[in-house]
């Protein structure tokens, strides 16, 4: 539990991040600055924050995934259900008995709204903001979700957690796309997770090597973590990972029409990029996977509805083609190409 009034310090550190223009297209994130400086913002009559962590510790090591290049790597927050809808749920009943004993206001909030929940959980004892900006627990390690319930009633504070990285840099060293300018700082617009989630256009080609086969998200920063040693395998059956989504086959995912894609991803946090969106990340991961065979399923979305596929499918034909079997396939079909953006990637 901590303060509504607790985290004044994130202001300017948020303020830096968005003056650096870090957040990418995440223009959300500097429209709402203003009221993430304190939860009274969202509501005045906020006096406490019970902050709530949710354990989704994998049973299996997320880096070993990456050594199968014809196969996805998939964030182990997406291998079930969508944590939003599950925490909230539970949230909400925590918070119905709280005001039923206390006869307090509560409000429940769960990364739905603009609540610096990382330094309020800090604030709450729950953990602390590691170098890689997002929350360790001495307990869980880095696989904690988080909820919060503000409460108009005020409540005693927990002591606030201490910093407990020490001088370690595993979580800095191993990201594949350098996005720490710094430790505790993170450059999104390099971080494979927001280039795969948040960004919506085509993937800047500096990174695509990197993103390697993964398809939505990235654990690297995580998984490395040495206070994992500590960590727990979630005991919550819908956060355990689906085996359909562990390192699933890049070419039956590149299958999927819009209706596939719906079916197969129900209930999932990847059903809201969109199946245009997942296909471009698909089809780059097929362009890493130096696999020879997937030309073919490349090749098939090139004449996708989606400018945004057909890009991504003609990188991964550069990719996996020797360079006059693509010259040829440029031939077939750049006179029938009408998007200027596939076309400058069949240029380069």
């Amino acid at each position: 539990m901590t303060g509504a009034d607790a985290i004044a310090h994130a202001t300017p550190r948020l303020r830096q991040f968005l003056q650096a223009g870090r957040h990418g297209t995440m223009a959300w994130l500097e429209t709402e600055a203003e009221r993430r400086a304190s939860p009274r913002a969202l509501w005045p009559d906020a006096a406490s924050v019970v902050m709530v962590g949710i354990n989704y510790g994998p049973d299996r090591n997320p880096l070993e995934a990456l050594a199968q290049k014809d196969r996805a790597a998939i964030s182990v927050y997406a291998g079930n259900r969508d944590y939003h809808d599950l925490i909230k749920g539970k949230l909400k009943v925590l918070a119905g008995r709280f005001k039923a004993r206390t006869g307090s206001e509560v409000k429940v909030f769960v990364d739905t709204a603009p609540l610096m929940e990382k330094p309020l959980a800090e604030a709450a004892g729950l953990g602390w903001q590691g170098k890689h900006t997002n929350l360790v627990s001495r307990a869980f390690g880095s696989w904690l979700f988080l909820g919060a319930i503000v409460t108009s009633l005020r409540l005693p504070d927990d002591a606030p957690e201490s910093d407990a990285c020490g001088t370690c840099r595993a979580c800095l060293d191993i990201c594949p796309t350098n996005a720490f300018p710094a430790p505790y700082q993170l450059d999104a617009r390099r971080c494979i997770s927001y280039l795969t989630i948040e960004h919506e256009g085509p993937i800047p080609r500096e990174f695509r090597k990197a993103i390697g086969n993964r398809i939505y998200g990235c654990d690297d920063c995580l998984a490395v973590c040495p206070w994992n040693k500590f960590a727990q395998v979630t005991r919550e059956a819908k956060l355990k990972a689906r085996e359909d989504r562990v390192s699933p086959s890049l070419a039956a995912l590149a299958d999927l029409d819009e209706t596939g894609f719906r079916q197969q991803f129900s209930a999932s946090p990847i059903k809201r990029i969109g199946r245009d969106r997942f296909l471009r990340n698909v089809l780059v991961a097929i362009g890493n996977s130096a696999t020879p065979a997937l030309a073919g399923t490349a090749e098939r979305h090139l004449g996708d509805p989606s400018p945004l596929v057909r890009g991504a499918a003609v990188w991964a034909l550069s990719e996996l083609l020797p360079p006059q079997a693509f010259a040829e396939t440029a031939d077939r079909y750049c006179a029938e190409e009408t998007d200027a953006e596939v076309l400058a990637e069949w240029r380069q």
